[in-house]
């Protein structure tokens, strides 16, 4: 077990309120400032050619502070935390301020307001060695059965602080495990990945069981004409998609400048459709980087679009308040939900373990994942088993038109049997209407809880069910 973090439990804030302080000293009274500092604690086991070739670890500190001053607005950052550093970042941004044009639409600070409390964290996950995590890299090579196998093991640990001129305060920890790898026979590769609170409820075993399973059934595949076809996703792919309604609908910035499809108040979706951003559904810390408390919150609901993401400004551009999504890039880009679920068709909570299931003979039994895949699997005449998407980009943002490839594994369906492996295609469509009212056949039962190359960053998501995917061509097409 490593040493794990060494700074004392109220470092983060006493910083963010020494910047605080400061700031008021070389500006006056009247000036404003907002300061969140985070560290981030991240150890990482990386393997391929089924070994272990690089475990690193590091710890990253990072101070942000933003001021309005005179009736303009700086910012800027660092990770000095000494006396002269504080100081430096300091005359920096007051010296930025001066020269930046006035903003009128400055929001103000978040007001002193209860911040709820951090989610139990693991301290075995934040403090965990190398020796744990190849551990966990062993057991997946193992359950490979010889299959060539490369991916990463990860923990975090994550504390961060807020205080502003304002008197408003908050702290916060959090920590988290995923593991992510594949296995690979002839060129065809299959992957099985898992984020969770605690390290020890990953299961090594039963990720390299599942990824080695797909890559069997995934080998020589055939090619199919191209065109619109019923799929089902599994939770990866279905994760990408709520990654981008995220960044291009649900993004208060986007959809105040008209450049979002989101309509709130109206059944744009499916009624099988209830996507929520839920940062303290697991490790998520409970305020933003203004200091706004973070809550559940519902984006669509049962297909009525409900709601668009917003930090403070954007909350003023549209006259409503903030829902606790303040970012690094949302000032530019825009607040961005961050930890979405898809709610399921059992019962709520019910996020997965993982394991294997199948309902052909032989290897391709191995290309369907868990058993709550496999029954919606038994339920499409003839479509495509689809895992993973990737290399996905926005061809209109409006509509979000997107083109992407399919990955990791693509099969045939006929009479709810997989039948036969398929070449990757290129598909060429709109996410809202492949969930629009009537698009959406089925949902899963139990959801998948999958990481995000950022730690604190994931979907929790069940397989999906939908009526057409529309396939424009071959891989290199």
């Amino acid at each position: 077990m490593s040493t794990g973090p060494t700074w004392a439990d109220d470092a983060e804030l006493e910083i963010a309120g020494q910047l605080v302080e400061l700031v008021a000293r070389l500006a006056g009274a009247g000036a404003q400032a907002e300061v969140t500092v985070s560290r981030t604690e991240l150890a990482l086991t990386r393997f391929a050619n089924s070994a272990i070739h690089q475990n690193v670890a590091g710890s990253a500190v990072d101070v942000r502070l933003r001021v309005h001053v005179a009736g303009r607005t700086a910012a800027g950052g660092g990770n000095a935390v000494l006396a002269d550093g504080l100081r430096a970042l300091v005359e920096r941004v007051l010296a930025a301020a001066r020269f930046t044009p006035p903003d009128p639409a400055w929001s103000g600070l978040t007001p002193p307001v209860s911040v709820p409390a951090s989610t139990d964290w693991d301290p075995a996950t934040a403090y965990a060695g190398p020796d744990e995590r190849a551990h966990l890299v062993r057991a997946f090579v193992d359950a490979a059965g010889g299959l060539t196998t490369a991916g990463y093991c990860r923990t975090a640990y994550r504390a961060a602080a807020f205080a502003n001129s304002a008197g408003h305060t908050a702290r916060s920890r959090a920590a988290e495990a995923a593991m992510d790898g594949i296995a690979r026979v002839g060129g065809a590769d299959g992957t099985a990945r898992h984020w969770v609170d605690r390290l020890a409820d990953l299961d090594g075993t039963a990720l390299g069981r599942r990824a080695a399973a797909k890559a069997r059934a995934a080998a020589d595949p055939v090619e199919l004409t191209p065109g619109r076809y019923p799929v089902v996703l599994e939770p990866a792919a279905v994760a990408d998609l709520l990654e981008n309604l995220s960044w291009y609908g649900f993004n208060g910035k986007r959809y105040a400048e008209r450049q979002s499809f989101a309509a709130p108040g109206v059944a744009q979706f499916d009624r099988a459709v209830t996507l929520v951003d839920d940062p303290l559904a697991a490790s998520g810390l409970p305020f933003d980087l203004e200091g706004t408390p973070t809550r559940a919150l519902t984006l669509v609901d049962a297909g009525t679009t409900n709601a668009v993401t917003h930090d403070r400004r954007s909350a003023a551009a549209a006259g409503t308040a903030s829902t606790g999504h303040a970012g690094p890039d949302s000032s530019t880009f825009g607040p961005i939900p961050r930890n979405l679920r898809l709610a399921t068709a059992g019962t709520a909570g019910t996020a997965s373990t993982v394991g294997t299931a199948g309902t052909a003979e032989g290897d391709l039994a191995g290309a369907i994942a868990d058993p709550d895949t496999a029954a919606l699997v038994s339920r499409m005449r003839r479509g495509l088993l689809v895992s993973d998407y990737w290399y996905t980009r926005v061809l209109d943002p409006l509509s979000l038109v997107i083109t992407g490839l399919t990955r990791n594994g693509l099969w045939l369906v006929e009479d709810g049997r997989v039948v036969r492996a398929v070449q990757d295609l290129r598909f060429t469509e709109s996410y809202p209407r492949a969930l629009a009212p009537g698009a959406v056949l089925e949902v899963g039962r139990r959801a998948q809880r999958l990481p995000d190359r950022t730690p604190g960053v994931w979907s929790e998501t069940p397989s999906l069910r939908l009526a057409s995917w529309n396939f424009t061509g071959g891989a290199s097409g």
